[in-house]
């Protein structure tokens, strides 16, 4: 079932031409990632699947039916509200329908023949269903938990950063769980550990998704889908990011043998059009304004093709690239390190060494003191106590706020302050032009003034001009903020060859295994460890061992107070099954031997090969899968009625 389409849809503003002709479709249950190089359109062709922006051309179909809702960059709430109190506004529809269905389950009770309030209970008690909303304030608390918003939700939401309140505002849109659901760069400002959990919930409450991110473990692990912004027109790949490279290579590889195609049929039209009398006559002008077409594209296909073979050739070389090992001499030794800001401790007796080459991401939650080791390493604060040893030492440093640039210069200002149009890049001297188009700019933004730039336009300037320095060690803080993952595979590139030292805080997951060779991890409470792991296995294995650690922990409350928690439970046990849990009990078991059945014959086509030949093999184990899966859900939901009844029987 389509819940949005677009089609034809053209699109300019001013001069340029964002989309000709272009077709876009979103189905429930999809998850499609948009990806595409910054100013492309990505963000245009989410407005326009909103309806917040209008197509020059074509048209716009959606479900009328349904609930879309999207993450604005800037939320904007009512001023005078709580945290958790915007949050609850947000969620009034939701909990006026649990109201309803509380009131409608009382009236029941004592009219339950009448078929009109039946059929409104059912109505609201789907409703509840797909909002997954039966405990709200649990699913309040937990997110709000999750995302680090507890401490401030009695704090006015017009005092959080702007960071902050964009949590609140996807909390929300979580919470609210609309039909579609669009997301721009949603895992800004969210440290790896709220990634986690937003992964987590998106995949768990089956959300439909529309999102723009530059994080390519997010896109891999969410997407089923993705469209990539090109020539004005969506290329589609099915799957996550790994699959999106895969399926990019053959198309590559396709797009090679129908030029050479090309160029074969070329040349035999060509040698049609050099005899001159026949091209010459009225009826053959068709075939010969074909030719000149043919010349046209074939002069084209080259271009795009080269390009698409280096950024594609970037990152795969990113994705398996070696770390350079060489001898190295020290930078930073750093001795029983202590700071605090005020009654929060953020380092306690941390020491390590940085050498030559060394590639460390410092990482972390929010808050939890990275960017200050940044700045104690930069000398911009002091520590409480312990030593900053450094040699001498040439630093460049990429900050989130890009200090290092004029909004007046020009680019060509900011790369040639002294005059001239040429730079000295890794000992090379290049034209400016020759150097910044790596970047992906255009040779007329050289006379551009920084200041009106984009803020993707702006992080790309900062990062060419880090590298014309002359430098031993980059201090980078959260450097692919803002850029499309081209310009990131290009960041990868210059770092993995960059000769000194990478110390960089990231909350790119991806970028972080790329890069780091070392970890340094803030835990909390001035606890900072060093691992060697790549930092998808560091997570994995936190993650067990806190897993491990609670069932610890739920084992000896088990064990301590069984007792007394009998005892509650027997007082506050409830007399009989709700409406929901008796219906359940009545229709479910008719539906678990229905999937039964078509389980049993999916596997017996999937022996046949006079049957799966028919219908295919991969088709089948998708059929077999959803179906497993749903055999399951339905099957632990009535064991679970049925130990409900019993213990209410007893």
């Amino acid at each position: 079932m389509a819940f949005i389409d677009l089609f034809a849809v053209s699109k300019n503003y001013d001069v340029k031409q964002i989309f000709t002709g272009m077709d876009f479709h979103l189905a429930q249950g999809e998850r499609v990632a948009i990806v595409g190089q910054n100013g492309c359109g990505k963000s245009t062709l989410m407005k326009i699947a909103l309806g917040i922006e209008e197509p020059d051309d074509g048209k716009r179909v959606i479900d009328r039916s349904i609930q879309i809702e999207m993450l604005d960059q800037q939320p904007h709430f009512d001023p005078t509200l709580t945290t958790k109190k915007a949050i609850e506004k947000e969620l009034t529809e939701l909990s006026l329908a649990k109201e309803k269905y509380e009131k409608l389950s009382r009236q029941i009770a004592d009219d339950y023949k009448n078929t009109s309030l039946q059929n409104a209970l059912e109505e609201v008690s789907a409703y509840l269903d797909h909002h997954n909303a039966w405990d709200l304030n649990n699913k309040i608390e937990r997110i709000m938990q999750e995302f680090r918003l507890l401490e401030y939700e009695d704090r006015l939401v017009s005092s959080l950063s702007g960071g902050e309140q964009r949590r609140v505002a996807l909390a929300s849109l979580i919470l609210k769980k609309p039909d579609v659901l669009m997301l721009d760069e949603p895992t800004n400002h969210l440290d790896v550990y709220m990634v986690e959990f937003l992964e987590d919930i998106l995949l768990k409450e089956k959300f439909t998704l529309l999102f723009i991110s530059h994080d390519r473990y997010f896109i891999d692990r969410i997407a089923t889908r993705i469209v990539e912004v090109e020539n004005r027109a969506l290329a589609n790949y099915k799957g996550g990011y790994e699959s999106f490279l895969k399926l990019k290579e053959q198309r590559l590889t396709a797009m090679q043998k129908q030029h050479d195609n090309l160029l074969r049929f070329l040349k035999k039209e060509e040698r049609w059009l050099s005899r001159g009398i026949q091209a010459r006559q009225t009826r053959n002008q068709g075939r010969k304004r074909r030719v000149f077409d043919l010349r046209e594209q074939s002069k084209e296909n080259p271009a795009l093709i080269q390009k698409m073979a280096m950024e594609l050739e970037r990152e795969k070389k990113a994705f398996m690239g070696e770390k350079i090992v060489a001898r190295k001499k020290m930078l930073f030794e750093i001795d029983a390190l202590d700071f605090s800001i005020g009654e929060k401790v953020l380092i306690r007796a941390f020491t390590t060494r940085i050498l030559q080459k060394d590639k460390i991401a410092i990482v972390g939650h929010n808050g939890s003191g990275k960017s200050t080791l940044l700045k104690l390493l930069l000398g911009r604060l002091k520590p409480d106590s312990g030593v900053i040893k450094h040699g001498d030492v040439r630093i460049g440093y990429f900050d989130q706020h890009r200090e290092m640039l004029n909004d007046e210069h020009t680019l060509i200002e900011t790369f040639c302050p002294n005059a001239g149009d040429r730079v000295i890049v890794d000992g090379k001297n290049m034209h400016v032009y020759g150097y910044l188009k790596n970047f992906l700019f255009p040779k007329e933004y050289l006379e551009k003034k920084i200041g009106q730039l984009s803020g993707g336009e702006r992080n790309r300037v900062a990062l060419a001009l880090l590298f014309t320095k002359e430098i031993d060690c980059l201090i980078l803080d959260e450097p692919t903020n803002d850029l499309d993952i081209q310009t990131i595979n290009i960041l990868e590139e210059k770092l993995l060859s960059f000769q000194g030292a990478v110390i960089f805080v990231s909350h790119d997951r991806y970028f972080v295994d790329k890069i780091a060779q070392k970890l340094i991890v803030f835990k909390g409470a001035g606890v900072v460890e060093e691992s060697y792991q790549s930092y998808t296995d560091y997570l994995a294995l936190e993650k067990d061992i806190n897993t491990l650690y609670a069932m610890e922990k739920e084992v000896g409350k088990k064990q301590t107070s069984t007792t007394h928690t009998d005892h509650q439970h027997k007082e506050k046990k409830a007399t009989k099954l709700s409406y929901k849990e008796q219906r359940d009990l009545e229709i479910l078991p008719e539906e678990i031997e229905k999937l039964e059945a078509e389980i049993e014959e999916i596997t017996a086509c999937m022996y046949d090969p006079s049957c799966y030949e028919a219908e295919g093999l991969v088709t089948l184990s998708e059929k077999l899968a959803t179906l497993e899966s749903r055999y399951e859900e339905i099957s632990e939901r009535y064991l679970e009625v049925l130990e409900l009844e019993e213990s209410l029987n007893q």
